[in-house]
């Protein structure tokens, strides 16, 4: 049989790849983005006690109404915007999927969808499975500041949505409120959806500001913000998200998402909705996260790698230019089999694959492990 491919340049992920070389070479992993330590045992003991009352049946399909009413409150405590719990708030699985599915309900053949690169892997295949054409914007390294008049002029009448992704994977950046408002101004009295990936939005450093894309009106009014409670809980293998989006965007999402998914783990949000009702379960997390950033950052701080530090996210990019001038993807195979350390090569997600000689390192591991990770680092 003779299948022609729906997305024939996809092949396997550099996350995989590079994961495989780590066990492979028995390599420190600070390649994949997900911490090593454990989710806390109260939320774990919920998601137990949840199950053993008999939360193990299919959840409605746009979640518990329990736990969409505690996100509604999280954005009223954070960001003093409502969104209704009823019909602007779905539960998914996952971030990804909630990608997914926003950009499966709009965007049709010829569609254009614009990106800032580099960018999470996960949008511009989503985008070609559904006909539509990703344009890009490249950021510069080391700072990843936007060029916000080569968005304008990308901008035309098949433009049918924005993406962005704040704090930024892989990159460790922010935007910040000029940015939003900049981004705001360009959609104004368009069609144009905004997607907000801000899977990250807890972990932002230095005393900045998340800058949600439901703090602008006119943002707010076309956007779907995407979250993700495994990346603030530690629980990324739970796969548990949601989307936020004014009620006639989320209508039509909800359309894609019951034969989707349906719906989401049970169980788990039934565990989070109790969760989140201490806010300091997630208000803590930009300074958990910060001393861990600025401790690997000391302990590299004498290396040969040139150091930009991460604004959010729990990932550091260095750049290794003084190293060696070697391809991104050589140098990072190299440190996995000769230096047993694994790290992730950015220019897989640039335009062109750019190479700006840097590779991105998870910091959400045990200090013991940043440690290991450092004497080698430090070693090179």
């Amino acid at each position: 049989m003779n299948h022609k491919s729906k997305l024939p340049n996809v092949g396997t992920t550099i996350f995989t790849v590079m994961s495989a070389l780590a066990n492979k070479h028995q390599a420190i992993n600070l390649s994949q983005g997900f911490p090593n330590f454990p989710s806390d045992s109260k939320l774990n003991d919920l998601v137990t006690k949840a199950m053993n009352n008999g939360a193990n049946q299919y959840a409605p399909m746009a979640g518990l109404l329990e736990l969409r009413e505690a996100i509604a409150k999280k954005f009223d405590l954070l960001y003093k915007t409502n969104y209704h719990p009823e019909t602007e708030i779905t539960v998914t699985a996952g971030a990804t999927q909630a990608i997914f599915t926003a950009i499966s309900t709009f965007i049709k053949t010829d569609d254009e969808v614009i990106i800032f690169r580099p960018a999470y892997d996960c949008y511009e295949p989503t985008i070609t499975l559904n006909g539509g054409k990703t344009i890009s914007v490249q950021l510069e390294a080391p700072s990843y500041t936007i060029n916000w008049k080569e968005v304008k002029q990308k901008i035309n009448d098949r433009t049918k949505m924005i993406i962005i992704n704040t704090p930024q994977n892989p990159s460790g950046s922010i935007f910040s409120q000029k940015d939003m408002e900049e981004l705001e101004k360009l959609v104004a009295n368009t069609n144009i959806i905004v997607l907000s990936d801000e899977v990250y939005e807890h972990i932002i450093f230095d005393g900045e500001q998340h800058q949600s894309a439901c703090l602008f009106p006119q943002l707010k009014e076309r956007s779907f913000i995407v979250a993700s409670f495994g990346k603030t809980f530690h629980n990324t293998g739970w796969k548990l998200g949601y989307a936020c989006a004014p009620k006639e965007l989320m209508n039509e999402f909800q359309k894609v998402h019951q034969f989707n998914v349906f719906c989401a783990n049970h169980p788990m949000q039934k565990a989070i909705a109790t969760y989140l009702n201490e806010p300091n379960h997630y208000l803590e997390l930009a300074a958990f996260y910060q001393e861990k950033r600025d401790f690997f950052l000391s302990l590299i701080k004498s290396s040969r790698f040139k150091i930009t530090p991460a604004k959010g996210t729990y990932f550091q990019v260095l750049d290794y230019s003084n190293i060696t001038l070697e391809k991104d993807i050589d140098f990072a195979k190299r440190l996995t089999i000769e230096h047993q350390l694994a790290a992730i090569p950015l220019s897989v997600f640039n335009e062109n694959n750019l190479d700006n000689k840097v590779l991105r390192f998870c910091f959400a591991k045990t200090n013991e492990t940043l440690e290991k990770a450092a004497t080698i680092i430090n070693s090179i």
